[in-house]
């Protein structure tokens, strides 16, 4: 029998542009997270910007991030700007980075320069199914009846919203629950993020299959709702 799987959805300090000290900041939120998972935001290690360089999964400057996740056993889902380019989902751990996820249902402006990824993805974490998501997907019935069909426990996803949408983000996550009965995990930016979102929504939150709302964030920049797996 598995054993319960603990995940944070975090809304850390965002610096635009700068990896490095968004790495900092993410190893800071997985030490006092105490979390099996820690789900970013989309582009958490970049900021909402779209013409940020893309990131490698050995990029050097995830170092404290891998670091972090070695040391508490967390697997950190990250969000970045990845080669092809694709608006990406690293999953990090005390082994390193790789791209566990490619958004698929990209926004006007990301069309520009992103291209979609092909297909839907999940992790297994300690035998609990994580379906991957990013902002826009969420929005799409058909991404998640197609990550569901994957068999999935949880779908986890990073976003971001103006604070003046903050209504989207729970009002997909209860239709996502009501048509697949599986555990939502949103975590969404709060603050300032690049890209003329000067103010992001926050609350960042957890549902159980049931469409009970088991933890929520505030607005505020560094909140982070906490659930534990059963």
């Amino acid at each position: 029998m598995r054993a319960p799987l603990t995940i944070a959805a975090a809304q850390p300090r965002c610096v635009a542009f700068d990896i490095a000290a968004n790495a900092l900041i993410h190893a800071e939120v997985v030490r006092s997270a105490g979390a099996r998972v820690v789900v970013f935001p989309e582009l958490s290690l970049t900021g909402y910007e779209l013409d940020a360089p893309t990131i490698r999964p050995d990029d050097p400057r995830l170092t404290p991030l891998v670091e972090a996740c070695a040391e508490t056993g967390t697997l950190a889902l990250a969000g970045a700007p990845v080669d092809g380019p694709h608006i990406g989902m690293l999953a990090v751990s005390g082994a390193g980075a790789t791209v566990a996820y490619r958004k698929l249902w990209l926004g006007s402006a990301e069309e520009v320069r992103f291209v979609p990824g092909h297909e839907p993805a999940v992790l297994d974490v300690d035998g609990w199914r994580l379906g991957l998501a990013i902002c826009k997907d969420t929005g799409v019935a058909q991404h998640a009846a197609a990550t569901a069909a994957l068999g999935i426990d949880a779908y986890v996803a990073g976003v971001l919203e103006q604070a003046a949408d903050a209504e989207i983000q729970p009002e997909r996550a209860r239709r996502i629950v009501a048509d697949h009965r599986v555990w939502v995990v949103v975590a969404s930016f709060a603050g300032g993020t690049g890209g003329g979102f000067d103010s992001a929504a926050g609350g960042s939150a957890i549902w159980a299959p049931d469409g009970s709302l088991v933890a929520a964030a505030g607005p505020e920049i560094g909140a982070i709702a906490q659930a534990t797996l059963r």
